[in-house]
Protein backbone atom coordinates (compact mmCIF):
# COMPACT_ATOMS: atom_id res chain seq x y z
CA UNK A 1 0.00 0.00 0.00
CA UNK A 2 1.41 3.39 -0.95
CA UNK A 3 1.53 5.90 1.92
CA UNK A 4 -0.42 9.15 1.44
CA UNK A 5 2.50 11.29 2.59
CA UNK A 6 6.27 10.96 2.95
CA UNK A 7 7.72 10.14 6.32
CA UNK A 8 10.05 12.84 7.59
CA UNK A 9 12.25 12.37 10.70
CA UNK A 10 11.49 14.94 13.40
CA UNK A 11 15.18 15.19 14.32
CA UNK A 12 18.52 14.20 12.85
CA UNK A 13 19.94 10.78 13.69
CA UNK A 14 22.44 11.07 16.52
CA UNK A 15 26.07 10.99 15.49
CA UNK A 16 28.69 10.17 18.12
CA UNK A 17 32.06 11.82 18.13
CA UNK A 18 34.68 9.09 17.52
CA UNK A 19 36.64 10.51 20.45
CA UNK A 20 33.78 9.50 22.75
CA UNK A 21 33.79 5.90 21.54
CA UNK A 22 36.36 3.77 23.35
CA UNK A 23 37.85 1.27 20.88
CA UNK A 24 38.75 -2.21 22.10
CA UNK A 25 42.39 -3.14 22.69
CA UNK A 26 44.43 -3.67 19.55
CA UNK A 27 45.77 -7.13 18.75
CA UNK A 28 49.31 -6.17 19.76
CA UNK A 29 48.02 -4.91 23.11
CA UNK A 30 46.12 -8.17 23.71
CA UNK A 31 49.21 -10.25 22.91
CA UNK A 32 51.33 -8.14 25.25
CA UNK A 33 48.74 -8.43 28.04
CA UNK A 34 48.67 -12.21 27.59
CA UNK A 35 52.46 -12.30 27.88
CA UNK A 36 52.36 -10.47 31.22
CA UNK A 37 49.58 -12.79 32.40
CA UNK A 38 51.71 -15.78 31.37
CA UNK A 39 54.49 -14.63 33.71
CA UNK A 40 52.09 -14.67 36.65
CA UNK A 41 50.61 -17.96 35.54
CA UNK A 42 54.06 -19.60 35.32
CA UNK A 43 54.77 -18.90 38.98
CA UNK A 44 51.51 -20.53 40.02
CA UNK A 45 52.02 -23.51 37.69
CA UNK A 46 55.42 -24.13 39.26
CA UNK A 47 53.92 -24.53 42.72
CA UNK A 48 50.82 -26.37 41.50
CA UNK A 49 52.86 -29.00 39.64
CA UNK A 50 54.99 -29.89 42.70
CA UNK A 51 52.64 -32.60 44.07
CA UNK A 52 52.24 -34.02 40.56
CA UNK A 53 56.02 -34.36 40.22
CA UNK A 54 56.71 -36.10 43.52
CA UNK A 55 57.48 -32.92 45.44
CA UNK A 56 60.23 -31.73 43.06
CA UNK A 57 59.94 -28.05 42.18
CA UNK A 58 60.16 -27.63 38.39
CA UNK A 59 61.10 -24.64 36.31
CA UNK A 60 58.12 -23.37 34.33
CA UNK A 61 59.16 -21.01 31.56
CA UNK A 62 56.50 -19.19 29.51
CA UNK A 63 57.12 -18.74 25.81
CA UNK A 64 56.30 -15.52 24.00
CA UNK A 65 52.65 -15.55 22.79
CA UNK A 66 52.29 -15.69 19.01
CA UNK A 67 49.35 -14.72 16.81
CA UNK A 68 48.22 -17.47 14.45
CA UNK A 69 45.03 -19.28 13.50
CA UNK A 70 43.45 -22.34 15.08
CA UNK A 71 44.29 -24.61 12.13
CA UNK A 72 47.99 -23.77 12.47
CA UNK A 73 47.82 -24.40 16.23
CA UNK A 74 46.17 -27.80 15.68
CA UNK A 75 48.82 -28.80 13.15
CA UNK A 76 51.38 -28.92 15.98
CA UNK A 77 49.25 -31.19 18.21
CA UNK A 78 50.04 -34.93 17.90
CA UNK A 79 47.44 -37.63 17.23
CA UNK A 80 47.17 -38.53 20.94
CA UNK A 81 47.04 -35.58 23.32
CA UNK A 82 45.14 -34.32 26.34
CA UNK A 83 43.05 -31.62 24.66
CA UNK A 84 40.72 -29.69 26.98
CA UNK A 85 38.26 -26.92 26.21
CA UNK A 86 38.02 -24.34 29.00
CA UNK A 87 35.82 -21.33 29.55
CA UNK A 88 36.62 -18.12 31.41
CA UNK A 89 33.13 -16.80 32.03
CA UNK A 90 31.70 -17.19 28.52
CA UNK A 91 35.06 -16.91 26.73
CA UNK A 92 36.54 -20.25 25.47
CA UNK A 93 40.15 -21.41 25.16
CA UNK A 94 42.00 -24.68 24.58
CA UNK A 95 44.85 -26.30 26.53
CA UNK A 96 46.77 -29.34 25.33
CA UNK A 97 49.51 -31.69 26.60
CA UNK A 98 51.09 -34.32 24.36
CA UNK A 99 49.87 -37.85 25.07
CA UNK A 100 53.40 -39.16 25.54
CA UNK A 101 54.01 -36.67 28.35
CA UNK A 102 50.69 -37.53 30.03
CA UNK A 103 51.65 -41.22 30.06
CA UNK A 104 55.06 -40.33 31.51
CA UNK A 105 53.33 -38.52 34.37
CA UNK A 106 51.05 -41.52 34.92
CA UNK A 107 54.04 -43.87 35.08
CA UNK A 108 55.68 -41.66 37.69
CA UNK A 109 52.47 -41.44 39.70
CA UNK A 110 52.52 -45.25 40.01
CA UNK A 111 56.14 -45.32 41.17
CA UNK A 112 57.80 -45.81 37.79
CA UNK A 113 60.74 -43.88 36.33
CA UNK A 114 58.54 -41.91 33.96
CA UNK A 115 58.75 -44.13 30.88
CA UNK A 116 56.25 -44.39 28.04
CA UNK A 117 55.22 -47.54 26.15
CA UNK A 118 57.10 -48.35 22.95
CA UNK A 119 53.93 -47.61 20.98
CA UNK A 120 51.29 -45.14 22.08
CA UNK A 121 47.73 -46.41 22.53
CA UNK A 122 44.90 -45.13 20.37
CA UNK A 123 43.01 -43.87 23.42
CA UNK A 124 44.02 -42.92 26.94
CA UNK A 125 43.53 -45.54 29.67
CA UNK A 126 41.46 -44.67 32.75
CA UNK A 127 44.59 -43.86 34.76
CA UNK A 128 45.52 -41.24 32.17
CA UNK A 129 42.01 -39.75 32.29
CA UNK A 130 42.46 -39.26 36.02
CA UNK A 131 45.81 -37.57 35.43
CA UNK A 132 44.28 -35.29 32.78
CA UNK A 133 41.62 -34.30 35.31
CA UNK A 134 44.38 -33.24 37.71
CA UNK A 135 46.09 -31.26 34.96
CA UNK A 136 42.81 -29.53 34.10
CA UNK A 137 42.38 -28.54 37.76
CA UNK A 138 45.91 -27.10 37.81
CA UNK A 139 45.28 -25.16 34.59
CA UNK A 140 41.99 -23.74 35.85
CA UNK A 141 43.43 -22.63 39.19
CA UNK A 142 46.53 -21.13 37.54
CA UNK A 143 44.45 -19.19 35.03
CA UNK A 144 42.17 -17.93 37.79
CA UNK A 145 45.16 -16.87 39.88
CA UNK A 146 46.78 -15.07 36.96
CA UNK A 147 43.58 -13.30 35.85
CA UNK A 148 42.73 -12.01 39.32
CA UNK A 149 40.16 -12.51 42.10
CA UNK A 150 37.19 -11.80 39.81
CA UNK A 151 37.85 -15.03 37.89
CA UNK A 152 38.27 -17.28 40.94
CA UNK A 153 35.22 -19.40 40.09
CA UNK A 154 34.86 -18.45 36.42
CA UNK A 155 37.43 -20.85 34.91
CA UNK A 156 35.91 -24.26 34.15
CA UNK A 157 36.78 -27.23 31.97
CA UNK A 158 33.92 -27.94 29.55
CA UNK A 159 35.03 -31.08 27.72
CA UNK A 160 38.09 -33.02 26.62
CA UNK A 161 39.13 -35.32 23.80
CA UNK A 162 42.31 -37.21 22.90
CA UNK A 163 41.94 -35.91 19.32
CA UNK A 164 42.22 -32.17 18.75
CA UNK A 165 40.04 -32.53 15.62
CA UNK A 166 37.27 -34.31 17.51
CA UNK A 167 37.29 -31.62 20.21
CA UNK A 168 35.81 -29.22 17.62
CA UNK A 169 36.61 -26.19 19.73
CA UNK A 170 36.77 -23.46 17.04
CA UNK A 171 36.59 -23.05 13.26
CA UNK A 172 39.95 -23.58 11.56
CA UNK A 173 40.30 -19.91 10.52
CA UNK A 174 39.70 -18.53 14.03
CA UNK A 175 42.48 -16.05 14.94
CA UNK A 176 44.15 -17.25 18.14
CA UNK A 177 47.11 -16.38 20.35
CA UNK A 178 49.30 -19.45 20.89
CA UNK A 179 50.98 -19.65 24.30
CA UNK A 180 53.26 -22.40 25.60
CA UNK A 181 54.93 -23.26 28.92
CA UNK A 182 58.04 -25.45 29.11
CA UNK A 183 58.22 -27.58 32.28
CA UNK A 184 61.82 -28.45 33.19
CA UNK A 185 62.88 -30.94 35.87
CA UNK A 186 66.41 -31.86 36.84
CA UNK A 187 67.47 -35.11 35.24
CA UNK A 188 64.24 -35.56 33.25
CA UNK A 189 63.03 -34.81 29.76
CA UNK A 190 61.25 -31.43 29.51
CA UNK A 191 57.63 -31.31 28.51
CA UNK A 192 55.17 -28.59 27.59
CA UNK A 193 51.60 -27.42 27.97
CA UNK A 194 50.17 -25.29 25.15
CA UNK A 195 47.21 -22.90 24.98
CA UNK A 196 45.13 -21.42 22.18
CA UNK A 197 43.36 -18.19 23.17
CA UNK A 198 40.95 -16.89 20.49
CA UNK A 199 41.46 -13.17 19.99
CA UNK A 200 37.79 -12.61 20.88
CA UNK A 201 38.46 -14.38 24.20
CA UNK A 202 41.40 -12.09 24.92
CA UNK A 203 39.25 -9.07 24.01
CA UNK A 204 36.67 -10.15 26.61
CA UNK A 205 39.27 -10.95 29.26
CA UNK A 206 41.16 -7.67 28.89
CA UNK A 207 38.19 -5.46 27.96
CA UNK A 208 38.52 -3.59 31.25
CA UNK A 209 42.29 -3.75 31.34
CA UNK A 210 44.50 -6.18 33.19
CA UNK A 211 43.53 -7.17 36.70
CA UNK A 212 46.22 -7.65 39.27
CA UNK A 213 46.47 -11.18 40.54
CA UNK A 214 45.30 -11.93 44.03
CA UNK A 215 48.00 -11.64 46.67
CA UNK A 216 49.83 -14.88 47.14
CA UNK A 217 48.80 -16.67 50.31
CA UNK A 218 51.88 -17.76 52.24
CA UNK A 219 52.03 -21.46 52.78
CA UNK A 220 52.36 -22.73 56.33
CA UNK A 221 54.82 -25.41 57.40
CA UNK A 222 54.33 -28.77 55.70
CA UNK A 223 52.83 -31.54 57.82
CA UNK A 224 54.98 -34.66 58.29
CA UNK A 225 51.95 -36.81 57.42
CA UNK A 226 51.53 -35.18 53.99
CA UNK A 227 53.13 -36.32 50.76
CA UNK A 228 55.88 -36.31 49.74
CA UNK A 229 57.37 -35.89 53.22
CA UNK A 230 55.49 -38.77 54.85
CA UNK A 231 57.71 -41.39 53.18
CA UNK A 232 61.07 -39.66 53.79
CA UNK A 233 63.25 -42.12 55.82
CA UNK A 234 65.02 -40.70 58.90
CA UNK A 235 67.72 -42.32 61.05
CA UNK A 236 66.45 -42.76 64.63
CA UNK A 237 68.94 -43.79 67.38
CA UNK A 238 68.24 -44.95 70.92
CA UNK A 239 71.31 -44.06 73.03
CA UNK A 240 71.51 -46.86 75.59
CA UNK A 241 75.02 -46.07 76.83
CA UNK A 242 76.93 -42.82 76.78
CA UNK A 243 80.05 -43.28 78.89
CA UNK A 244 83.51 -41.76 79.20
CA UNK A 245 86.70 -43.72 79.81
CA UNK A 246 90.24 -42.49 80.30
CA UNK A 247 92.57 -42.99 77.38
CA UNK A 248 94.80 -45.23 79.51
CA UNK A 249 91.88 -47.58 80.26
CA UNK A 250 90.86 -47.74 76.60
CA UNK A 251 94.43 -48.53 75.56
CA UNK A 252 94.52 -51.53 77.95
CA UNK A 253 91.16 -53.09 76.95
CA UNK A 254 91.33 -56.81 76.25
CA UNK A 255 89.05 -59.61 75.15
CA UNK A 256 86.89 -60.87 78.03
CA UNK A 257 87.24 -57.71 80.09
CA UNK A 258 83.98 -56.59 81.72
CA UNK A 259 82.98 -52.93 81.86
CA UNK A 260 80.36 -51.59 84.22
CA UNK A 261 77.73 -49.93 82.01
CA UNK A 262 75.37 -47.44 83.69
CA UNK A 263 72.08 -47.47 81.71
CA UNK A 264 69.97 -44.40 82.41
CA UNK A 265 66.34 -44.74 83.41
CA UNK A 266 65.33 -42.40 80.60
CA UNK A 267 66.97 -43.40 77.33
CA UNK A 268 67.17 -40.55 74.77
CA UNK A 269 65.72 -41.10 71.30
CA UNK A 270 67.81 -39.09 68.83
CA UNK A 271 66.79 -37.96 65.32
CA UNK A 272 69.74 -36.44 63.52
CA UNK A 273 71.59 -34.56 66.24
CA UNK A 274 68.51 -33.62 68.22
CA UNK A 275 67.00 -35.50 71.16
CA UNK A 276 63.40 -35.96 70.06
CA UNK A 277 61.99 -38.04 72.94
CA UNK A 278 62.91 -40.15 75.99
CA UNK A 279 61.75 -43.58 77.11
CA UNK A 280 62.39 -46.60 79.32
CA UNK A 281 63.96 -49.90 78.25
CA UNK A 282 61.80 -53.03 78.15
CA UNK A 283 61.11 -56.01 75.91
CA UNK A 284 58.42 -57.14 73.47
CA UNK A 285 58.48 -60.77 72.23
CA UNK A 286 62.21 -61.26 72.86
CA UNK A 287 63.05 -57.90 71.33
CA UNK A 288 64.47 -54.95 73.21
CA UNK A 289 61.94 -52.13 73.16
CA UNK A 290 61.61 -48.53 74.29
CA UNK A 291 58.43 -47.15 75.78
CA UNK A 292 58.27 -43.40 75.15
CA UNK A 293 57.61 -41.49 78.35
CA UNK A 294 58.14 -37.90 77.23
CA UNK A 295 58.93 -35.69 74.25
CA UNK A 296 61.73 -33.18 74.33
Amino acid sequence: MKPERAFIAERAVARHDPALLRPGPATAELIAALGRTADRMARHLRDAFEPLLGGATPQVNPMRPMQTDYADFCSEVPRLAANSLFRIGSAPLVATVEGENVLRLVDRAFGGPGDTPSSLPREFPLSADLMIGRIEHIVASSLAHAMGPATADAVTAIRRDSSIAELQAFPAATPVASLGFNVLEQGRMPWAISFAFPMDTLAQIFAQGETAAAPRTPRGPALPTDEPFAEVPLQVSAVLVDMRLPLATISELSVGQILSVPIARNVPLVVGERTYARGTIGSVEDHVAIQITQFS
